[in-house]
């Protein structure tokens, strides 16, 4: 999964040479997982045809106030679509057209649009280099980034007048390069290691037998995909699960038993500075393992029980900097049971639900948490998503780190 996974971006075209390279670019950003749509100046459709960024794109291409072939069109909204992007891009940016947007002109829809923007919006000059290096260009791009623009350098090469230098629009894959890692570089989580446990152990009986649980792991990879999100290095040991994660930013460690996980987490432990408890570890296993599947017999059969590490508690007595959150899922006195669960273990919050509740628990796709700190301070939670779930719980992190 790519950091423009899910993003709305709205790609601004004017009318440059390098406009051909924009069918590139919005391939590019769709291949990242992104929605795009474009608005272009009238003059740009001289260098590249909406019809050809409407194909790419999906979505109708937008460069006049009206649709002028239509008697009755409707006014294309500039406002709805500056708010309807999570970023703006204006590539190619014209020398015109980032005049225009510094002095607050607004004689097209893209540069109407620009005004209205809410969004972060980045800027990839492109004209010849005298152009480039003119003083006016230069107060230009100091003026727009005063205003919070980000601009995208332009590469050096030869130029639509045949002239060697700096000027030419950066190259499509660039430009995505440089939007991904300048997301990533604000993001709060940026270099931090993140580690969670999510998913059942199962405990082996026999080759065939286990004994286990109904945890699908699904709570834990959304935390990690949440982290991932902002910008953390995340290592997921992940108990056995039909799940699948995809993210550039996430490790997965696979394991089955309790041991398994205890092993894993210890391995990296010491190194984090998150950890997050949310696997569903197994208390007990069996004494002993049978090495050949156990035969039904007429007699009853009882299997002994032994305790497995509490993983939990020993990343609590190990805790130098990190910062420790473990869950609770109770089903009786569940705060009460939660705050002695949060000092016994040495923990910086606990995420606390109930079986209790419908919609929590196992395997669904929400849940209703009630969150505890060290302080004993409590934020109870309506039923959300566990996507929703997993951001409100780095928030409360990102909170108490501060």
């Amino acid at each position: 999964m790519s950091i423009l996974s899910g993003k709305k971006i709205l790609l601004g075209v004017t009318a440059g040479i390098a406009a051909y390279k924009t069918a590139a670019l919005v391939r590019l950003f769709i291949k990242s997982g992104a929605e795009v749509k474009v608005v272009m100046t009238p003059a740009a459709k001289d260098f590249v045809t909406p019809l050809t960024l409407s194909t790419l794109s999906k979505n109708p291409v937008h460069s006049s106030f009206f649709n002028e072939e239509d008697e009755d069109a409707v006014w294309n909204n500039h406002v709805e679509l500056g708010l309807w992007a999570d970023i703006m891009v204006v590539a190619p940016a014209t020398a015109n057209t980032l005049s225009k947007m510094s002095s607050g002109s607004s004689d097209n829809l893209l540069l109407a649009t620009y005004l209205s923007a809410k969004c972060p919006v980045y800027f990839a000059p492109a004209m010849d280099l005298d152009m480039y290096n003119h003083p006016s260009t230069h107060k230009t791009f100091e003026k727009l980034k005063d205003f919070g623009n980000i601009m995208i350098p332009a590469e050096s090469g030869e130029l639509a007048s045949g002239l060697v230098g700096q000027g030419r629009m950066a190259e499509p894959s660039n430009i995505i390069s440089f939007i991904k890692n300048d997301i990533l570089d604000k993001l709060p989580l940026k270099g931090q290691k993140v580690l969670i446990t999510a998913g059942p152990t199962y405990e082996a009986i026999d080759p065939v037998r286990f004994i286990g649980n109904h945890s699908s792991g699904k709570m834990g990879i959304e935390l990690a995909l949440a982290a991932a999100n902002l910008g953390a290095n995340v290592d997921l040991i992940l108990g056995p699960s039909s799940l699948r994660v995809d993210h550039g930013l996430i490790n997965v460690i696979h394991v089955i038993s309790a041991e398994d996980m205890f092993n894993a987490v210890v391995s990296i432990y010491h190194d984090v500075d998150i950890a997050i408890a949310s696997a569903a570890v197994a208390d007990y296993r069996p004494k002993q393992v049978s090495s050949q599947k156990i035969k039904k017999a007429d007699s009853e059969f009882s299997i002994q029980l032994e305790r497995t590490r509490d993983i939990l508690k020993w990343m609590g007595t190990e805790k130098k900097n990190q910062f420790l959150v473990g869950f609770a899922l109770e089903t009786e006195n569940e705060e009460e049971n939660a705050k002695g669960k949060l000092k016994k273990k040495n923990l910086d919050l606990i995420v606390l639900n109930s079986l209790n509740d419908k919609g929590a628990g196992f395997k669904g796709a929400t849940n209703k948490v009630t969150l505890i700190n060290h302080k004993l301070e409590i934020k109870a939670f309506e039923l959300k998503t566990k996507t929703e779930v997993a951001k409100d719980v780095f928030n409360e992190i990102n909170q108490l780190k501060k």
